[in-house]
C-alpha cells in the first residue's frame, strides 16, 4: 500500500504509517495539502497524518483538509515523541552551534537548549528533513532534533537521546482513505464529526445537549473559522461511542440544530500508554 506523508523519510509522520500498516510504501510530501491531493488523484492509497499533539495540541489544518476532501479517517494510534540530538558520526558535543528542526520539536526541548547556550535553534520544515540536511551537508558544527528512526535511515549518529521537556509527549495520527474505498470498522468505538451551527442564541448548547441525551461521551472539541465568512465557525469533536448505529444516531441527532454535518470517521480508539 502507498502511504503519503507531510516530510522526509525517518520522520514521526513514517514511524507512525509503518505502525498502522507495516510494510506500506511511504510517500513523502512537502506540504500537508499535497499529502490530500495524491490522495485524492489516487496515486497513494491511503495518507497518514498528526491531528493532535498532547503538549502541542490539535494540527488544526488538518482538520480543515479533512472537511474538504471526500476522505474518511479509518483508524488512529498514538506515537510516543522521543526527540534525539542527532549528528554526523564523530561530532562531538563541544562542535555544534546550530540546531535544526520543526518548530514545534524546538519547542518541546527548551531545556536542553537552554542548558547548552552555544546551540542556536533554528526552525526546520521536518524533524527528518534536518538529519538529510546536516548529513548532505556534511556538517560537524550543526545538529538536528529528530527520531533514532531519523538516525538509521540517514546514517547519521545520536548524541543524546530523549531530551524532550516532557517525557508524556505523545502524537494521535488519523490513518485516511478516500470514503468510496474506506471500510468502517465494526467495532468501531469512537467517532470524528464536523457540524457549522445555524446562527441563532443557544444553538451550540442545543446541539451538545442533543448528543448528551444519547449518551455519547464528548471527548474532544475544537473550532476553526469559516472561510471567506467572518466570525463564523466549524465545531470539530470527537465522540465515544458504543456502536455504529450510536454514530448514526449521533449525526442524525446534530442535524436539525447545524446548517451542516459531516462524519470524518468511525474507528477504533487508540490505546495510551505512558510506558510506550
Amino acid at each position: 500500500m502507498k502511504i503519503a506523508i507531510q516530510g522526509e523519510p525517518g520522520s514521526f509522520s513514517h514511524e507512525a504509517a509503518l505502525k498502522l500498516i507495516a510494510g506500506a510504501e511511504i510517500v513523502p510530501c512537502a506540504l500537508s495539502a499535497e499529502v490530500f491531493s495524491a490522495l485524492a488523484k489516487g496515486s497513494v492509497e491511503a495518507a497518514v497524518i498528526p491531528i493532535e499533539n498532547s503538549l502541542a495540541g490539535s494540527v488544526l489544518e488538518h482538520f480543515d483538509l479533512l472537511l474538504t476532501h471526500d476522505v474518511k479517517v479509518i483508524e488512529e494510534t498514538l506515537l510516543r515523541i522521543r526527540h534525539n540530538l542527532i549528528v554526523l558520526p564523530g561530532a562531538t558535543l563541544g562542535e555544534i552551534d546550530r540546531v535544526f528542526s520543526h518548530p514545534v520539536a524546538l519547542a518541546q526541548c527548551r531545556r536542553f537548549l537552554a542548558e547548552h547556550p552555544k546551540m542556536e535553534p533554528l526552525p526546520f520544515y521536518d524533524t527528518a528533513g534536518g538529519v538529510k540536511q546536516l548529513v548532505q551537508a556534511r556538517d560537524h558544527h550543526a545538529a538536528a532534533i529528530a527520531s533514532e528512526a531519523a538516525a538509521h535511515y540517514y546514517g547519521a549518529q545520536t548524541l543524546a537521546a530523549g531530551i524532550e521537556d516532557n517525557p508524556e509527549n505523545f502524537t494521535r495520527f488519523f490513518l485516511v482513505r478516500r470514503s468510496a474505498e474506506a471500510v468502517t470498522d465494526p467495532e468501531s468505538n469512537k467517532m470524528s464529526l464536523a457540524f457549522a451551527l445555524e446562527n441563532r442564541p443557544g444553538s451550540l448548547v442545543a446541539a451538545l445537549s442533543a448528543l448528551s441525551a444519547l449518551g455519547t461521551n464528548l471527548t474532544k472539541i475544537e473550532s476553526r473559522p469559516v472561510q471567506g465568512k467572518p466570525w463564523e465557525y466549524i465545531f470539530y469533536v470527537d465522540c465515544q461511542i458504543r456502536s455504529i448505529q450510536e454514530g448514526l444516531r449521533a449525526v442524525a441527532a446534530l442535524t436539525p440544530h447545524c446548517g451542516m454535518v459531516k462524519e470524518l470517521g468511525c474507528y477504533q480508539e487508540a490505546c495510551y500508554s505512558a510506558r510506550e
